[in-house]
This record gives structure tokens, sequence and C-alpha cells, in this order.
């Protein structure tokens, strides 16, 4: 009766939900019921809503304490030493007589706002007693009162709380494996479903625009979120207001359904035109202007765009005034903010502010939006012609929320964002997911100031940086010692870390880089180091969500071509061949399935190591060669400066590998030398090597191959 009147209680208060009940109805036999621990209310809300008689697993020093004492007469209670073997085995023993029993793996409450270390013991407890573990996703009893993040989240009198039962999943490890390792094992797979929980309950079905409505919901509309290089800093209600705004410049100029090109760079003002783009039923289409005239003309030929909005001051500061005028040729319209902006009225401002105000009462998405297209990206071309990439709503916060379950990103992170927002990782990752999250994020436009940047993040106090290998080594070299005093995390993505700037930036500012990889068509992110999970010289752990196959590739011995498939997983290209038609993403897996078109190794702790693309391995002498590796040894010959490989044709060995660098003195003797130290064979050395001044940069800061390798023929075709 008491557990019925503390059930409607907490109901009434907390307006708790819970679904996914009948797989704890339908579960028989032995169940070991795992938790994140958000509260110290979490076990009430457990003995209160999950049906029957449940055994709380307690650790021994939280039961001692005099206030949880008397809350313990209400459950059966397992005390719990995690350090005591004996006491282990007791819950085992306990288990195995088919009691369901209810576990925090963590063994503590959540101060960071996700989820914690997760202990092996519980993995080895479910192991040994051959129990299935029972997912329960304890969501928005953080933001109470009874949580430990004060200061790190708004916390509010009575939040909403849901409880998320999951299906059971057996974790126990292959038997072939025994004693620390198989505990090792059981332990991962725990911490792994757990991670996959929290992903697996976050709802990534709507807008992006209701992301944002739903943030300035949870974090408060005064919440300041939005910073660019004008140094006004936007909260929610402004950003949304802005937003509003923006629609005005695009009703009865474009039409609806159409695909809208931005020429813009990183600034609040173009965060602000992207989301109205979506929201009056347009496609924005980020528009690379690094990319030159031939680049920034094809995107829109191939999207089929009509109109290009931009910034008169902007086109002159980038020099851009050619790529306008042969847009103009194209048939191109093209529409400047500032004249747009200037015919607002004090009449339309009020209006704006006032509809942004109650934009959550007439904002109403279809219900199949989420998987509609929110905007197209196009592949940097470092290897041929580019393609437009389009991503569904879905696929943005998807990839978010995986990279939200695996890093403890919170509303006090200030995040550093210079990559520009063209490509997909400045666009996602370093500003929808901290839009969509409360962090506040500073857009600097321009990566190439290598000095300006690490006194920006002096400046701002940032926590979170995101950039290339290229980037971050000029930031590293340029940076005081203590510029980067208050980072957190630094992101590498988009190239390959170099291990000289991962020594860099750790013994000069003491930051480890937590290296990532992705793609344009993934969203980006498909694996990433991480503070609790971190390898040197892999690209981390896949996130969550994420299904993958590596499959043979003949002449490599070790991993495979990886094809991946997730949520986060782009709807498909626009092609310069079909322009303006979808072409949905498959391979030769079937629907769905993506090939990545990279050599990846992962092992046997699920740690994957990016051996190349598969165009960039050369076959020599009928070995594959990878050309990664050959740039990787000129690094560490030469580390200050770029190096690439490229290959030619070859009528002896079929191809021959050409070394491209910025080292005025660089002989093939030396990189000999150093192939012999390092173990490489003979066999993969380049047959010359060529100097240039400066090897040709994308504006991701990414070697332009496509651009190289015709520089590289020409050059030769003139030798002989």
């Amino acid at each position: 009766m008491f557990k019925l009147f503390m059930k409607e209680l907490l109901r009434l208060l907390f307006r708790v939900e819970v679904d996914g009940i009948q797989h704890f109805q339908n579960t028989q036999g032995r169940v070991l019921i795992v938790a994140n621990h958000a509260s110290f209310l979490d076990p009430v809300l457990l003995w209160a809503f999950l049906p029957g008689t449940l055994t709380f697993a307690i650790n021994t020093r939280i039961a001692q304490l005099a206030w949880v004492r008397p809350f313990l007469r209400l459950a059966r209670v397992f005390p719990l030493d995690p350090s005591n073997t004996s006491s282990l085995k007791a819950l085992i023993k306990h288990l195995r007589q088919g009691e369901r029993t209810v576990i925090f793996p963590e063994g503590r409450i959540t101060v960071t706002g996700t989820l914690m270390k997760v202990y092996d013991g519980a993995g080895m407890v479910a192991d040994k007693a051959g129990a299935v573990v029972l997912p329960v996703r304890i969501e928005g009893a953080q933001y109470t009162v009874f949580s430990k993040l004060k200061g790190r989240v708004r916390r509010r009198l009575l939040p909403k709380i849901a409880l998320h039962v999951l299906p059971p999943t057996d974790i126990r490890p292959p038997p072939e494996l025994k004693g620390a390792e198989r505990r090792k094992q059981a332990g991962l797979k725990l911490a792994d479903l757990m991670t996959e929980m929290l992903f697996l309950t976050c709802n990534t079905h709507k807008t992006l625009f209701s992301a944002l409505l739903d943030a300035r919901r949870l974090h408060g509309r005064r919440k300041k979120i939005l910073e660019d290089v004008t140094r006004q800093p936007l909260h929610y209600q402004g950003l949304i207001t802005r937003i509003v705004l923006m629609t005005k410049i695009l009703e009865g100029n474009i039409p609806a359904g159409s695909t809208v090109g931005l020429l813009l760079p990183g600034s609040a003002n173009t965060v602000a035109l992207l989301f109205a783009v979506q929201i009056s039923g347009r496609i924005p289409a980020m528009l690379n202007y690094t990319g030159g005239v031939k680049g920034v003309a094809s995107a829109c030929a191939t999207a089929e765009i009509t109109t290009v909005i931009t910034s008169r001051k902007f086109v002159s500061m980038a020099q851009l005034e050619n790529v306008i005028a042969c847009l103009k040729q194209q048939g191109v319209e093209i529409c400047f903010l500032e004249e747009e902006a200037a015919k607002f009225t004090f009449a339309d401002k009020l209006w704006g502010y006032f509809r942004a105000l109650g934009a959550g009462f007439w904002y109403r998405s279809a219900p199949e939006e989420w998987n509609q297209p929110a905007v197209m990206l196009f592949t940097s071309g470092s290897e041929g012609t580019p393609k437009g990439v389009l991503l569904s709503h879905g696929n943005l916060l998807a990839n978010g929320a995986q990279l939200g379950a695996v890093i403890d990103f919170n509303q006090r992170d200030v995040i550093l964002n210079v990559l520009p927002l063209f490509h997909v990782f400045g666009l996602s990752a370093g500003l929808l997911l901290p839009l969509t999250t409360g962090m506040f994020t500073f857009l600097y436009p321009n990566p190439l100031h290598y000095k300006v940047v690490p006194e920006i993040a002096y400046d701002l106090n940032a926590t979170v940086m995101f950039g290339t290998n290229t980037f971050l080594y000029q930031y590293g070299k340029q940076a005081h010692p203590y510029d980067f005093y208050s980072i957190r995390y630094v992101f590498a993505g988009a190239e390959k870390l170099q291990e000289e700037v991962r020594r860099l930036w750790m013994d000069k500012f003491g930051i480890r880089i937590l290296e990532g990889y992705g793609t344009t068509e993934t969203s980006p992110v498909l694996a990433v180091n991480t503070p609790m999970y971190y390898r040197a010289g892999t690209v981390g752990r896949f996130l969550p969500g994420i299904e993958r196959i590596l499959q043979p590739v003949s002449g490599i011995p070790e991993g495979g071509r990886l094809f991946v498939k997730g949520p986060n997983i782009m709807l498909g290209y626009v092609l310069s061949e079909q322009p303006g038609k979808l072409v949905p993403t498959r391979s030769e897996l079937g629907e769905g399935w993506y090939d990545t078109g990279d050599i990846v190794v992962i092992d046997d702790d699920g740690f994957a190591t990016i051996q190349g693309r598969a165009k960039r391995f050369a076959k020599v002498a009928g070995e594959m060669v990878s050309l990664v590796v050959v740039e990787e040894l000129a690094c560490k010959a030469w580390p200050d400066c770029h190096h690439a490989a490229v290959t030619l044709p070859d009528a002896g060995k079929g191809e021959q590998i050409i070394l491209v660098t910025e080292f005025a003195g660089a002989q093939l003797d030396e990189l000999r030398r150093m192939a012999q130290r390092e173990g490489v064979p003979e066999l993969w050395l380049p047959k010359r090597i060529i100097g240039l001044q400066s090897l040709p940069l994308l504006g991701s800061g990414k070697i332009d191959y496509g651009h190289l390798q015709t520089q590289v023929e020409s050059r030769l075709m003139e030798a002989s």
C-alpha cells in the first residue's frame, strides 16, 4: 500500500513516465537490473515503478549513512563492498537464487551529467551468475535538487522524469576467455550496453529547430549560447528571434522546397540563416568559399541552386568578386544579407521577438520531418569531383547524441569553433551539438590565424576545441604555454593526427588530444578516443548505434574495407551527373550501408586504426603499400613540414610512389635510414622526392590530393 502511495506521489510531483515495462515483465530467470545513477532519488523511483519485489545492491559505505538507513527498511537491500571478493561472491549466489537485483554499476551518483566509470565487478557478477542484464535509463532526475550537478545544469524543483526499460541482454563473453581477461571483457560489454542505453533513449526524431526550442525550455531563454567576432553574445531568445526575422528574407523571394546556397563565414547571422532556411521549408546548402570559382559554381550546378545568400562585406574581405561574377553569369541570383536586413523595421523586430517567444506554440514539424533533408554539404573533393551530401535532421541530432553518450559535455563548457561551417565537423560537432545541449559556442571565421586563435581561447576561458592535425600543429607552435590553461578537451579529426602534434600538445600544454574519425557522409563522427577509453595512434572506439562490417581486401593482410550503417548515415548523394536528384545511400551490402572506402583494423578492445583510404594504397611489385605509412615516415624524418605521397604508373612495378614535401633538403637516403629504424620495408620507399614551397590545402586544412596529383604530373611531364 505504501509503495502504491509513493508511486502516485512521485507521478504527481515529477510526472513520471515509464516506457518499455513489458521488457521487465517478460524477462524470466536470473535478472540483473542495471541503471545509470542520476540522483539520490533513483532507488526510490525504481522501487516504486518496477513491479514485484526487488533487491537493491548498495555500497556498504552509503548504506551506513544515518539519513539513508530509514529508507533501507522500505526495500530489500544487499550491502555490497566492490573491493571485497567475498561480497561479490555473495551477490552472485543471491542472483543465482532467482532474486531480481538492482545495481548501479557506476558505484556513485554522476557529477558530470552523463555516464561515469562503470566497474567491471557488475559485469562479472552477471557473467558468473548466468544472469541477463536489463538496462534502465533514468532521465530527468539529474535536474532535481537530489542530484549532484549544482552549477553544471539548471536544476529545478519538479522536473519531468522518465524511466526507459530496454530489452534484456546477455553480456557473457565467449567461453574460451578465462580469468582477468574474461572479467575485463564482461565489464567492457556492460559499459558498452549502458552507453548504448543512453543513446537509444535520446529523442532524435525531431527537427533541429525543435531541438533548439527544447534546449531553450531546458536551459532557460536567457542562457547565453552563441557569440562571434562582433563580440555580441546571443542567448536562446535572441538567436531564435534572429531566426524568425531571417525567414522574412526568404518569403516571396525564394520558392519553397528549393535549395538555397549560403556563401557566408562562421557567424551568428549564418547560424540564424541556416535555421531560418530550414523552418521556411527550404534546404540550406553550405558553400565552400575556399573552393574557388570552379568549386562554388560546380556545387551550385550540382544542387540546382538558383539563389545564393552572401554578404558584401564578406565578399570583399574574402576576395570572392570573381566567384559572384561567375555565379551571376550562370544565372544564379545573389542576395546580399546587409541589404535585406536593412529593410527590417522596428515593427518587424517587435513581431520577431514575440513570435520567437511563442515559437513553442506555433512551430509544429510534420511527423516524418526529422528524416527529411536539413542541410546539404559538399565532400572535400581531395581525391575527385565534390559531391553534394544530404544530411537529415535525425542524422545530425543522432550524431550529437552519440557523442554525448561517451563525452561528458555540460552547459558550463565553452566551445571555441574555428572550423568553417561548410565543413561537417565544424557544423555538426562544433555548432549544432552545443546549441542543442546548452553549451556556449564562440565562432571564429578563420582557422588560419594561428597566433590569434590561442589568444581567443585564453580570453574566452575555452574548455573544448575542435581542429585538424594541420591547424592544431600551428596553434601548438604559436601559442603561449598558458593560452590553453582552461581547455578540457581537444578533438582532432578530418586527417590523421601525427605523433609530433600529439607530443607537442602534451609536452607544452599538458593536453591529450582526442583523435576521432568520420566522414561528411556520417554526420560526421564514427569513432573517437575518450577520457575513459583512449589509445594513442588509434581513432578510438566506435560510437553507440553504429553497425560495422570489415570486408577483406586482397593484398592487405590486416583489417578490411569499412562499411557502416546507423542513424547518422546520410540520406544520400546529389551528383553532378544527376543534378538535384537524391541518390539514396546504398552499397554492395544493401540499402543504408555506406562504404567508407577506408581500410581499418579493429583490435580486441574495439579500438580502430585507419590504415588509409583504399584509393590511397599503391600496388608496387604486387604488394599493397599504404601511402599514409609513407607520409608518416616522412613526418618522422622531417617533423616540421607537410608531406604527401601520390602515385604514378610504373612500367616495371605497376605503380611508383612520389613523395612531395615542403622540406627543402629532403633526401631519399635520409628517408631510407628512417625506414630502417622504423622497420619499414625498402619496397615501400618512394621512387623520388619532389619539393614544393607549400602543399595545396583545402579549407578544412587537409591536403588537396586532386590538385597535388595534377601538379606532380605536370611537373614530371615538363622535366621529361
